[in-house]
Parts: structure tokens; sequence; C-alpha cells
């Protein structure tokens, strides 16, 4: 953090310095010097980000992570399926199987729902 403070802190007394001067030359130069900083720690942060973000996915196992998506997803009420089909083993008749079932439970859902509110 000081190798950030300190250029900031000499841009700051530097502008203070022009302000008393008025010199529009050099409130210009630093205001330049300052906006490339400015950019530079942007720059710095976002590969920080980055590397803390890549060290964190490596450091979690892959056990850890579908333990909590099915806690949340238990808490949430929702039925998770951790299993991706394979590329390949999914027929078209599956495809529209499971569109038809899909759209049985909704319309059971929906009388379920009617049902409800005529009570």
């Amino acid at each position: 953090m000081d190798r950030v403070r300190s250029p900031f802190a000499g841009v700051v007394k530097a502008m203070d310095a022009a302000m008393r001067s008025m010199n529009l030359e050099q409130i210009s130069s630093l205001m330049d010097k300052f906006e490339q900083q400015f950019e530079d720690l942007d720059v710095q942060s976002q590969v920080m980000e980055g590397t803390m973000s890549a060290a964190s996915t490596l450091t979690v196992p892959t056990g850890d992570v579908d333990q909590l998506m099915l806690k949340v997803a238990d808490e949430a009420g929702l039925e998770l399926n951790m299993e991706l089909p394979q590329a390949g083993s999914i027929g078209v008749g599956t495809a529209v199987g499971a569109s038809t079932q899909a759209s049985k439970e909704q319309d059971e859902l929906t009388e379920r729902l009617a049902k409800l509110r005529e009570q």
C-alpha cells in the first residue's frame, strides 16, 4: 500500500504548489501524471483480483462446492440434478418426453392453484 500512497501524496503536494502558482501547464502535467498513476493502480487491482479469484477457485475442493450447492437448493426447495448428460446420450425422443412431462406437471399445478383460489 505504501507503493500506492506515497506517489499519490507526492502528486497532491505538487498539485497544491501548482495551484498556488496557477501555472496551467504545470497543473495540466500534474493532472496527466495523476491520471496515469490512477490507471496503473486500476490495472494492478484488476490483476490482483484475478489472481485472488483464481487462487480461491483452485483451493476449494469440488466436493465442498457440490455439497454447498445441494444445501442451498434444499433451503430454497429446489431439486438439483448434479449429473450432466453425456454428449450424444440424449435423443430427440427423450427431450420431447421431458418436455411433455414438464407440460403435464405445469398443467397439474395450474389446476391445483385454480382449486385453491376457489376455496
